[in-house]
């Protein structure tokens, strides 16, 4: 059984909005919640049903991978088409670019390891039986993720974006660098940043949406970003923005 929040925030006049006749759903941290993402995906088309758009966008903030239990499963999700009408977009986290440092590199598993790299490897039926510090364990565990990982799914991750941009709105997963003009930020923030940004309050030329930071379990809000990280693996909530003209809702899935 699962139960399912659909609420709306209390519908303002924003100075910031989206594209005029688009709808713009934001999804925050999968981490490996095929289970919640399932939910989401419904509650999303359930809101396209009721709400004439001319364009639908679905934008995902990264880190589908780690900590939950089925990484493989939100890939093929991922892979899988759109619901109808509706375009995708994918960006890259910061757990996704740790998978691909250890495809490339063994010695970057024990790293991996800790921030939640074993349920990724469960996943794809990848057994670790001696300790994560040993290399050649590592190794092996490499070398059976590569055989039995899917060659879409290595391609998915290869191709995941860094940002996007929807009139006044920046989506990415971790944040930026305050200061730093949005064309020219470097990707180790954009996929791991959380001070100084988070606590900044300079004008970043866009609102920024991100993921990255857990705040409480609800989305955080304030006049510069919305993060929408509710730690869906832990706490059993995957949030989305809602995004048309200048006003703002969210959607959670809960189970």
């Amino acid at each position: 059984m699962f139960s399912k929040l659909f609420s709306w925030s209390r519908r303002e006049k924003l100075t910031p909005k989206v594209p005029q006749g688009s709808r713009i759903y934001v999804i925050g941290d999968i981490h490996g919640r095929a289970d919640l993402l399932e939910i989401l995906h419904g509650l999303v088309r359930e809101d396209a049903r009721q709400n004439a758009a001319e364009r639908r966008v679905i934008i995902y903030l990264g880190d589908y991978v780690d900590r939950g239990l089925n990484t493989r499963e939100v890939i093929d999700m991922l892979l899988s088409p759109p619901p109808d009408g509706f375009e995708r977009v994918c960006l890259k986290g910061n757990h996704e670019a740790m998978m691909l440092d250890f495809l490339g590199d063994a010695a970057a598993g024990p790293g991996w390891m800790e921030l939640g790299g074993k349920a990724t490897l469960l996943s794809y039926a990848v057994g670790v039986e001696g300790g994560f510090g040993a290399a050649e364990e590592m190794k092996k565990a490499q070398a059976q993720l590569l055989e039995k990982m899917p060659e879409a799914h290595l391609e998915f991750l290869h191709q995941l974006r860094m940002t996007h941009v929807e009139g006044d709105y920046f989506f990415v997963h971790a944040g930026i660098r305050p200061g730093v003009p949005i064309e020219e930020q470097v990707e180790q923030d954009l996929l791991w940043i959380r001070e100084p940004f988070l606590s900044s309050t300079a004008e970043h030329g866009k609102i920024v949406v991100h993921g990255h930071t857990i705040a409480g379990g609800k989305p955080d809000v304030t006049e510069r970003r919305i993060g929408i990280d509710t730690a869906a693996y832990a706490t059993g909530a995957l949030t989305c923005l809602v995004l048309t003209g200048e006003e703002r809702g969210f959607v959670v899935a809960r189970r």
